[in-house]
């Protein structure tokens, strides 16, 4: 099932729903929290609590948590390290498991794999809502978890752009349009 998603949702801070792509409210992001700290939660169409997604802070890298609506972190999610060719993410499961993610984070094209299984696909070319991906979810995956996932890799990948961006113009390297000065 398709899942429109609003993208960088910590930067509104408003609430706003997830929907199907039929436009039935699937889940409510509930921004309140983010006003304070870096945390939203998920909830389902009746209003109960499926995921809190909060910032990991005083980490060594940027990574985020997932928790259930006790508390109990069901997932961590970082940027690999030492992947030479391409950016990726992973996701490490409180069961031990682990997801893998990787495509192009910029343009909202990628796969979320766990189990050597595609279980979610993340897109932008579905729909042409403006600031909107979608999240196509695999029959039988838990669609709270996976869009807790793209939501924190949507945050961490656009995180990692603005530091490059902040790095590259601080130093002068690249002109206006990303071209070397020499």
């Amino acid at each position: 099932m398709k899942y429109l998603v609003r993208e960088r949702i910590f930067g509104i801070g408003d609430d706003f729903w997830v929907t199907t792509e039929g436009g039935e409210k699937a889940f409510l992001v509930d921004g309140k929290a983010l006003r304070l700290r870096e945390t939203f939660e998920l909830r389902d169409a009746s209003g109960r609590v499926v995921a809190v997604i909060r910032k990991k802070v005083l980490s060594v890298r940027d990574a985020m948590k997932v928790e259930d609506a006790h508390g109990e972190t069901v997932a961590t999610v970082k940027k690999k390290l030492f992947t030479p060719f391409r950016d990726s993410y992973r996701a490490e499961l409180a069961d031990g498991g682990e997801l893998e993610i990787h495509g192009d984070f910029l343009d909202k094209e990628y796969d979320i794999e766990g189990g050597g299984e595609r279980l979610a696909r993340i897109s932008r070319k579905w729909f042409r809502i403006r600031d909107t991906y979608a999240v196509d979810v695999a029959e039988g995956a838990d669609p709270a978890l996976l869009l807790s996932v793209a939501v924190c890799v949507d945050r961490l990948a656009a995180e990692h752009e603005e530091e490059q961006r902040e790095k590259h113009g601080r130093h002068g390297e690249h002109g206006e349009h990303g071209e070397r000065e020499d």
